[in-house]
């Protein structure tokens, strides 16, 4: 799904002319992606309509195009569909129970949550209370040798008693995390049990521990357990290896319950709240668009630097200083490239880059006022002064002067409308879009 996704985006990028004809290609095969990741038939073609009626009727928005405005579109109704709100979860003392069916990872995600509130500050302790499984136990204590909580409750032939011996040895912990057995089916048998279990526990949250891989089935799994225990919110496991994720996401949401986390890989660690906004920019080719856009406004904001100010008047030094600013208000590098899709970069190279960004602003601080405005001024004496003045090598000046000028240049070509994507952009993930930089969120 994901490398037929990124095809769409980079089939409308590379589009002479967005007209009705190719508003239907891009459709259809946006239609065929979704079926065969399991979204609902129904729910592909209402999505399809809306995408066709916006593409076609909606007035542009000042200054986007039209190929920027289908992707904001195709963009907008996948995050619908997948549940536009992120989930929150709670950070304060509480008890959470888990449910689900034979081969759905609850074991494993009793692990994930507990790395995901220890990292958060909050002590953490477990109780399986599955006897049907052989092993589960030990499965369970495994877990909580290499992540570190606490299990309790031991073994027992009763499951209701295991859980009460549970909560007699629980002390201080701030989540105490309940595993229940799961079966083939929603039996009478599983249901009688958990219900058992909910009434001794009285828990704060019941989650769903669902397989990514059932697809749709995934509406039918939810209210049955909805209607029969009541839940909170469901986790999505094995969402890295599953083509079906999306069938299994908008199913819950279709089931009328949020997903609360998605697991994406096999460690502890790879466990998040779900998003559907990051989990759509992956899909695009854009791990964290949204974040990334946010930071970016907020950074702008923060900053001295204004881009309509740099279309509007002349661009120098001082304009130059303020760019460097803004980024660096957006954080370390290396958290930009991962939202970009790029964060296997080598550390090495994205270490670089952040000192060179450094070493630039210092070289800047050591430039008058006058060079600063007018770049042109800085020739060889006054390069050697600079260096001199900021521990720079000139060599170093020389680079950041050129980079100026780089800069400069595409800032030309913006303004007379010729800019086609980033400089640099053969160092962008692959499947990347080219015209990146042409899109306005």
């Amino acid at each position: 799904m994901l490398n037929k996704m990124r095809d769409i985006l980079n089939k409308i990028t590379k589009s002479g002319v967005i007209d009705e004809k190719q508003v239907n290609e891009i459709v259809k095969d946006l239609q065929r992606t979704l079926i065969t990741a399991d979204v609902n038939v129904r729910l592909v073609k209402e999505v399809s309509n809306k995408i066709k009626k916006k593409a076609l009727e909606e007035k542009l928005p000042p200054g986007v195009s039209r190929k920027e405005h289908l992707v904001k579109i195709i963009y907008n109704e996948l995050v619908d569909i997948l549940g536009e709100e992120s989930y929150n979860p709670r950070m304060d003392k509480h008890k959470i129970l888990l449910v689900g069916l034979f081969g759905s990872g609850k074991s494993t995600a009793v692990g994930k949550l507990s790395k995901y509130y220890l990292k958060r500050g909050l002590s953490t302790a477990a109780i399986t209370t599955d006897t049907w499984r052989p092993a589960a136990y030990e499965q369970v204590q495994q877990l909580s040798k290499q992540v570190g909580f606490k299990l309790l409750g031991g073994k027992a032939d009763d499951a209701v008693t295991i859980l009460k011996k549970g909560m007699k040895e629980s002390g201080k912990e701030e989540v105490l995390i309940v595993d229940s057995a799961g079966r083939d089916s929603l039996s009478e048998e599983l249901i009688s049990e958990i219900k058992q279990l909910k009434k001794t526990l009285n828990p704060d949250e019941v989650y769903l521990v669902i397989s990514a891989d059932i697809g749709q089935t995934a509406t039918k799994q939810a209210q049955s357990f909805n209607e029969a225990v009541g839940l909170t919110g469901v986790i999505v496991t094995k969402t890295d290896s599953s083509g079906r994720a999306g069938g299994a996401l908008s199913a819950c949401k279709q089931a009328g319950v949020p997903v609360a986390f998605i697991s994406t890989g096999e460690k502890p660690s790879d466990f998040e709240v779900f998003n559907a906004e990051k989990f759509v920019g992956r899909l695009l080719g854009f791990p964290d668009l949204g974040s990334l856009l946010k930071k970016v406004e907020e950074a702008v904001e923060e900053s001295e630097f204004s881009p309509e100010d740099v279309l509007k008047g002349d661009y120098n030094l001082k304009t130059f200083y303020n760019q460097l600013e803004a980024m660096k208000k957006m954080g370390p590098m290396k958290k930009v490239l991962e939202m970009l899709g790029a964060g296997n970069l080598p550390s090495d190279i994205v270490e670089s880059s952040e000192e060179k960004l450094k070493g630039f602003k210092i070289i800047m601080d050591s430039m008058t006022k006058s060079e600063l405005e007018e770049p042109s001024l800085i020739k060889s004496n006054r390069i050697k002064r600079v260096s001199k003045g900021s521990g720079r090598t000139e060599k170093e000046v020389r680079e950041l002067l050129k980079q100026y000028d780089a800069s400069k240049k595409m800032i030309k070509k913006v303004k007379k409308g010729k800019f086609r994507g980033l400089p640099g952009m053969r160092g962008m993930p692959k499947g990347m879009p080219k015209d990146f930089g042409n899109l306005k969120f």
